[in-house]
């Protein structure tokens, strides 16, 4: 049995990442209908409720922890009502897709936390608390208000603190509060001005600095990494991939043999996967 957990105003989401036949789950002392859970399946728990569950097999298990706190901030940011209370079948699994996705994308970062980006992280679990706020919480903005994007000065702000911190982690909260905004409403004034999420921004700017100290051919490709905000080199072999088609390796490699060339014009071919003066491509 699971030991017993402080009472407070807070709710859990469990994401289940393998099937538990026979669960068997109370609340306040009271035990639910016995059910089975699949991978895939999302539960709820109230933790006023001292929820306990029997663990009794393997099991494994993506929990996502909401404070009341946190449920008040996203109906705050949504021009909504606070939200009471959530509505679920205590031990039951829903069969969640949204909550499912969403975990999944988390994944990897919990395998790799060196590697995570804050940013992108927090983009994750505001959708996963905005989400729960909707779907079990029943919110709905009292009026729909049409939101612009940064005000110059933001925008400068904004880009000016994401370059500054290229080398070291920063969250939205960070950046949103420099701004004067909350982090939801950055994120979306961002995304409206720049055309893509922060995360997605700061990863096109490491990707460009990357290209410049590639051609220092006297810089490894760990110090590469490193000066550039990659947890080490394989973390910039891999995103770097992902950008421009190729690894910084061969990407320096064709960058060499055009400067040995002594060509002083060079067409340059975005589709070509061999040009190290392509830009970032989808």
């Amino acid at each position: 049995m699971t030991g017993p957990i402080q009472r407070e105003d807070a709710f859990v989401v469990g994401l289940k990442l393998r099937d538990f036949p026979a669960h068997k789950y109370w609340e306040d002392g009271r035990l639910t209908p016995v059910c089975d859970l699949r991978a895939g399946e999302s539960c709820l728990h109230d933790l006023k409720r001292a929820p306990t569950v029997l663990l009794d097999q393997p099991y494994h298990t993506l929990v996502f922890y909401l404070p009341r706190a946190a449920l008040d901030a996203i109906a705050d940011e949504a021009n909504a009502p606070r939200i009471r209370d959530l509505s679920y079948q205590p031990g039951a699994g829903v069969n969640d897709v949204t909550i499912s996705g969403l975990g999944r994308l988390l994944l990897p970062a919990l395998s790799h936390p060196d590697q995570a980006n804050p940013l992108f992280i927090d983009h994750v679990l505001l959708a996963v608390g905005v989400h729960v706020a909707q779907t079990y919480g029943g919110m709905r903005p009292m009026s729909r208000l049409t939101r612009g994007g940064l005000a110059p000065w933001q925008e400068r702000r904004a880009k000016d603190i994401l370059r500054a911190n290229i080398k070291r982690r920063v969250t939205l909260k960070e950046v949103a509060r420099e701004c004067g905004m909350s982090v939801g409403y950055f994120s979306h004034a961002f995304r409206r001005t720049l055309g893509v999420a922060p995360h997605k921004w700061l990863t096109e700017q490491r990707i460009e600095l990357s290209k410049e100290k590639l051609r220092d051919n006297g810089m490894s490709l760990s110090d590469v990494a490193a000066e550039c905000g990659f947890s080490d080199q394989s973390h910039l072999t891999r995103i770097f991939r992902q950008a421009v088609g190729v690894s910084p390796g061969a990407w320096r490699r064709v960058l060499r043999t055009v400067q040995e060339s002594g060509s002083g014009n060079i067409e340059r071919d975005p589709s070509d996967p061999n040009d190290p003066t392509a830009g970032p491509r989808a």
